[in-house]
């Protein structure tokens, strides 16, 4: 298996300081304030890779950083994201030597991961896995549907793919680093959908479903919730942005804005689900649940801040306690899922699946997201997890400190 106490996916994690001295003022700022999951910079790779520009990027990266901790914010990672590939850079071995070298540079000036960007070139996708199979914080993804339509023969071979990644390690684990886009826009900080488009630039990802959980919790009705959390996040936000456009103007480098997403967490007093849940509408997956994804999500479009990526309610299964206790408890399906994406969120993410589906399943399932992603006009992707050896309804086995094992999903 990978390095999985040092890879991270979307989702909760610490490991910084703020300062090293801090003062009781800034310990009690980062308690109030939301965190920073990621700050992705965003850049066109130069091939042949040069050290240079990934030590440039390094070094504003860790300028930036520290400009968040002293604001009292909890930085978790530091990330890179590269162009969208629409021409063959090389040869796959070339590719794969690509990546492998910006790994060893980020490695040694200490940027967490990369994402090589996003491939819509059919020449391109069997540097996909490879990439995946010989870097340890590479990310990849594919761009299936947009605004040309859906490529049906891209979105089959992306099937085919996420059915070969499962194999990579026993326990499926490598689909972690990889999706299939649609209508995601260029310069989104989460991975891995990130890629990059246009002027040096950099973006947010922030974690916040503590926000929403404490929101809902002392909120009488669903409107008291919303204006609770909608000032709450408006406060937030706006602080945010503040110290952001200042790093950008000192910087040169532009700003592309927050995604504002409400992102998981595998804490259960964080947990999304559990959160719309004080709301009294019955447990997560039962009626009244779609009802309060739209409303989070108007908050989100309200919110009177540069926004960039997603900027919706994340549900990811593998990520949030409450999601992965109610999928056990049999209140939530594929389905489901897929209805709450169309008021929503990212899509379907974090999937665990029977390691026997086929690639043709896999090839419906990402066919029934594009069509969803196209009708809406709105941006979505698929993490589908398939695990060998489980078959429907079994529990995954994962021992990775911000996964929460759940049962298998049923096709």
């Amino acid at each position: 298996m990978a390095d999985q106490g040092r890879l991270l996916s979307d989702c909760a994690v610490y490991s910084g300081t703020v300062g090293s001295n801090p003062t009781l003022s800034a310990i009690q700022n980062i308690q109030q304030s939301m965190k920073i999951r990621t700050i992705t910079s965003g850049f066109n790779l130069d091939l042949p890779v040069k050290e240079s520009q990934l030590k440039k990027q390094a070094e504003f990266l860790h300028k930036a950083k520290e400009v968040y901790q002293k604001e009292g914010y909890q930085v978790q990672t530091t990330r890179i994201a590269f162009q969208e590939w629409t021409k063959s850079p090389g040869s796959i071995d070339e590719i794969i030597e690509h990546a492998v070298k910006v790994g060893e540079y980020c490695s040694k000036y200490e940027i967490d991961y990369f994402s090589m960007g996003t491939v819509s070139n059919k020449s391109l996708l069997p540097a996909v896995k490879e990439v995946i199979k010989h870097t340890e914080s590479g990310f990849f993804s594919v761009y299936a549907a947009g605004k040309k339509g859906v490529d049906r023969e891209l979105i089959k071979q992306s099937a085919e793919i996420i059915k070969s990644l499962s194999c990579v390690e026993d326990d499926g684990f490598a689909n972690l680093r990889f999706a299939v886009l649609f209508n995601v826009p260029a310069n989104t900080p989460f991975f891995p959908a990130a890629f990059h488009q246009g002027a040096e630039s950099f973006g947010l990802g922030t974690e916040n479903s503590d926000m929403v959980f404490k929101a809902f919790d002392k909120a009488k009705t669903t409107e008291e919730a919303k204006n609770n959390l909608e000032a709450d996040l408006n406060l937030e936000f706006e602080k945010l942005q503040r110290a952001s456009l200042i790093l950008s103007e000192e910087s040169g480098i532009n700003f592309d804005g927050i995604d504002v997403s409400i992102a998981p967490s595998v804490q259960p007093d964080e947990s999304i689900a559990f959160a719309f849940e004080k709301l009294g509408l019955g447990r997560f997956g039962e009626s009244g649940t779609l009802f309060l994804a739209k409303l989070v999500t108007d908050i989100l479009r309200s919110l009177k801040v540069k926004k960039c990526g997603y900027s919706g309610l994340m549900l990811p299964l593998l990520e949030d306690y409450g999601l992965a206790e109610r999928n056990n408890q049999g209140f939530l399906n594929l389905n489901k899922l897929l209805s709450y994406s169309s008021v929503c969120g990212t899509g379907l993410d974090t999937i665990p699946l029977p390691g026997d589906v086929s690639v043709e399943r896999i090839y419906a399932l990402l066919l029934d997201v594009a069509a969803l992603s196209l009708k809406l006009d709105k941006p979505l992707s698929a993490r589908l997890m398939p695990i060998p050896g489980k078959k429907y309804g079994d529990m995954t086995e994962y021992k990775f400190d911000y996964f929460v094992n759940t049962r298998t999903m049923a096709l």
